[in-house]
């Protein structure tokens, strides 16, 4: 457009210019006087636009400039604007790192205080017991006490190990939960097996600290786990002893309190005996934690027929069997395998009244692939055993970041010990 203009403009001025010569020559002015007022017009002509030019460029850049100011005002306004969200962005930053530091700190208090507590109840627990005064003459009598004692050291130096176990889903079997256990060691770290300690523990009041320690570091890991995105849930097992304990439960539950997020992730597991012979005071502790949404599963089960309303009032979300007491409790007729106890159900329709009540079947102590087999007929959500992993043990060097002080625990109870040998 430019170019064109150009050349309108110019074929003006030369119209204009010869227009001028021709009147000029006309009027008797001549041949000379008519080709100079043609070269003048055409010089004044081309003057004047160079004129109008310069203006209007000028006019122009003006202009450009201004909107290029306004443009700047508007970048620096935007800046300004984004330095102002970015001061913002890093003091809510600074704001939430500070207020994860003070809740990690104030959890790492009430475990101090809840290690204390607890160091307090098993002082009393492994305070010498009236059998130091009792006729020692049987050799089973004297190792019995050997192994006590050995127990009570493990629980004084904090020789408490946790294991895991995959939980796997079926087909799949991908890992879809752990469960934990607890083993002690004697000096020498030989693995004491719950099998060998139990039977000596429990009558001395031990495997409520057991069940305590198995507790808190359960706890800890399922945290541990939710930092690194995890979505995987830990069984761990709760004694009647411990739902019942007056002093040790209210301290658990406002623990539990704090870590109400973790509800989805820690699942409580209680046998079947245990479950069916509990007292007022357990089952109301049950309901306290159903209440922050935790869990509940049955194992140990050696009788299917169960009241699954009860079972889901009680938040029982999940059962455990045994493969080999799975395979026991059906009889074979000539329809297929159905459940002894209830001969019009057939076997692989139990998993599904159970889900009816949002129960789920975990097969356990899977160790062929035979019974693989038989529980995927069965319709059988999870199985756990051998053949899909064995326990092992947490490193020492994460326990090391999730344990609670136990300094104070294992003073108290070495002070304990030396005066009871005074």
């Amino acid at each position: 457009m430019r170019r064109a203009t150009s050349l309108l403009l110019t074929g003006s001025y030369f119209t204009l210019a010869l227009t001028f010569a021709i009147l000029l020559w006309r009027n008797g002015g001549g041949w000379g006087a008519g080709v100079a007022a043609l070269a003048g017009g055409l010089a004044l002509c081309f003057t004047f636009h160079a004129l109008i030019s310069g203006v209007l460029s000028k006019t122009e850049l003006q202009r450009e400039v201004e909107v290029l100011r306004d443009a700047h005002r508007i970048l620096m306004v935007q800046i300004q604007q984004v330095d102002d969200r970015m001061t913002q962005v890093l003091d809510r930053v600074v704001e939430d790192a500070q207020r994860r530091s003070d809740d990690v700190s104030g959890e790492i208090h009430r475990l101090e205080d809840m290690v204390h507590r607890m160091g307090q109840t098993l002082e009393d627990r492994f305070t010498p017991t009236s059998h130091r005064h009792r006729p020692e003459a049987a050799p089973l009598r004297r190792q019995s006490a050997v192994l006590l004692d050995t127990v009570r050291e493990a629980l004084a130096e904090n020789r408490v190990d946790l294991y895991l176990q995959p939980i796997v889903s079926l087909p799949q079997r991908r890992t879809a939960f752990y469960e934990g256990f607890s083993r002690l060691r004697d000096e020498s770290g030989r693995i004491i097996m719950p099998a060998e300690f139990m039977a000596i523990a429990e009558p001395e009041g031990l495997m409520s600290a057991v069940d305590n320690l198995l507790l808190f570091r359960c706890v800890q890991i399922v945290r541990r786990l939710a930092k690194t995105d995890k979505k995987i849930g830990i069984f761990c097992n709760i004694s009647m002893t411990s739902l019942g304990d007056e002093r040790f439960f209210p301290q658990f539950l406002d623990l539990l309190s704090d870590n109400k997020d973790l509800a989805g992730a820690l699942i409580f597991e209680l046998g079947q005996a245990a479950y069916e012979g509990r007292g007022a005071t357990e089952a109301r502790n049950m309901g306290k934690l159903a209440d922050l949404g935790f869990r509940f599963s049955l194992d140990k089960i050696t009788d299917l027929d169960l009241d699954f309303q009860d079972l889901a009032r009680s938040d029982i979300k999940f059962l455990k069997v045994s493969a080999q007491v799975m395979h026991d409790l059906m009889a074979e007729t000539q329809d297929g395998p159905v459940m002894r106890f209830l001969p019009d159900l057939a076997a692989q329709d139990y998993s599904a009244l159970a889900g009816r009540y949002g129960i789920e079947m975990i097969v356990e102590k899977v160790e062929s692939e035979r019974q693989v087999v038989d529980s995927l007929e069965l319709d059988i959500t999870y199985g756990q055993g051998h053949l899909f992993g064995e326990p092992r043990a947490i490193r020492d060097t994460i326990l090391a970041k999730t344990d609670p002080p136990t300094t104070f625990l294992r003073d108290r109870i070495r002070e304990q010990r030396t005066m009871a040998r005074a």
